[in-house]
C-alpha cells in the first residue's frame, strides 16, 4: 500500500500501529537521498575465517516493512523494491532468496510538488495494490486528536491489547478468496479497466484527459480488493458497490493523465469518477 499525504497527518504512526498489532517482524526504514539498494536488500559479506561470502539479509526480509517517505530516495533505490513487491523474492548475485509468506510493503509519500522528492517510477507504482490519499482531518476529528494527545500526556501509550496472529491473517485471506465473484462482476471489473485504456469508446472528454491506462494488474487488484471489502462487510458475494468502493484506490496510481488535463486541474480521481458514470453497471 502507498499512503500519500502532506507531513503531519500521522501516516507513519498509523503504519507503526498496524505493525505492532500484527504477529511478525516489523521494520521501519527512512528513505533518504543517500540510501543504497544494498541497504534494503542486503549484501554478501566475506568471512575470512571461512574463506567464503555469506549473505547478510537486509530489511526487506522482515514480515512488514515501512518504507517511510519512499519518494525521498532516488529511483535506483526505489527499484530495489520491484522484485520483492512483484515476486516475493530477492535475487543477489546468482542466488534467489524467498521472502516470508507474510510480507507487506507499506510506503508513505509526501506530495511530489514538495522540494527534495523524486517521483516514483510507473513500474513500481503499478506493483502497489492500493494508493490511499490522506487528507486533512475535519474540525471534529482534529478536536478528537487533541483529546487523544492530552490522554497521551497524562499516561504513557500502551501497545495493542491483542495481536492478530499470522494464522488468523492467512485464514482471513483464504476466506476472502472464497467470496463469490459472479461472471457479471468480473465483466464489470474488466470493463472499468478497459475503459481506462480505451476511453474513446465511452466518452470523448476522457480520451482527451488520458495518456496511459491501467495494466491487467489493476483488474486482478480490483477483484481481490472488492472481495476483501465484501468480506469485511459480512457479505459472501461481491456487489457493484464493492467494486465501485475500491476503484479509486486501485486505479489512482495506475493512470497517467495528459498535460492538457493537468492544465485544466483534472485529477485522476476526477477521471475515475467519470469512469463510474459512463461504464454500465450490471
Amino acid at each position: 500500500m502507498l499512503i500519500e499525504g502532506v507531513p503531519g497527518l500521522a501516516k507513519t504512526t498509523a503504519v507503526k500501529t498496524l505493525g505492532e498489532a500484527l504477529e511478525g517482524d516489523f521494520h521501519r526504514i527512512q528513505f533518504t537521498p543517500d540510501l543504497l539498494p544494498s541497504d534494503l536488500i542486503g549484501t554478501d559479506i566475506y568471512r575470512q575465517e571461512q574463506g567464503e561470502f555469506v549473505f547478510r539479509p537486509g530489511p526487506l526480509f522482515h514480515n512488514i516493512l515501512l518504507a517511510d517517505e519512499v519518494n525521498r530516495a532516488p529511483a535506483k533505490v526505489q527499484s530495489a523494491l520491484l522484485e520483492a513487491m512483484g515476486e516475493r523474492q530477492i535475487t543477489v548475485g546468482r542466488r534467489t532468496y524467498a521472502l516470508p509468506r507474510l510480507f507487506m510493503v507499506l510506503a508513505t509519500q509526501n506530495p511530489i510538488e514538495q522540494e527534495g522528492t523524486y517521483q516514483l517510477p510507473e513500474a513500481q507504482l503499478d506493483r502497489f495494490l492500493l494508493h490511499v490519499w490522506v487528507g486533512y482531518p475535519t474540525r471534529d476529528e482534529e478536536l478528537a486528536i487533541l483529546d487523544l494527545d492530552s490522554e497521551h500526556q497524562r499516561s504513557p501509550w500502551a501497545p495493542p491489547a491483542g495481536i492478530l496472529s499470522q494464522a488468523e491473517i492467512f485464514a482471513a485471506q483464504q476466506a476472502v478468496a472464497e467470496v463469490y465473484l459472479d461472471r457479471r462482476m468480473q465483466r464489470y471489473i474488466v470493463d472499468l479497466v478497459l475503459a481506462s485504456r480505451q476511453p474513446k469508446a465511452y466518452d470523448a472528454e476522457l480520451q482527451r484527459w488520458l495518456r496511459y491506462g491501467a495494466s491487467p494488474r489493476a483488474s486482478i487488484a480490483l477483484a481481490r480488493c472488492a472481495r476483501a471489502l465484501a468480506w469485511l462487510q459480512g457479505k459472501d458475494y461481491v456487489a457493484p458497490e464493492h467494486v465501485q468502493g475500491m476503484l479509486a484506490e486501485v486505479l489512482r496510481h495506475r493512470l497517467l493523465l495528459t498535460f492538457e488535463a493537468e492544465a485544466d486541474g483534472v485529477t485522476t480521481d476526477d477521471f475515475i469518477a467519470r469512469l463510474l458514470e459512463v461504464v454500465a453497471v450490471p
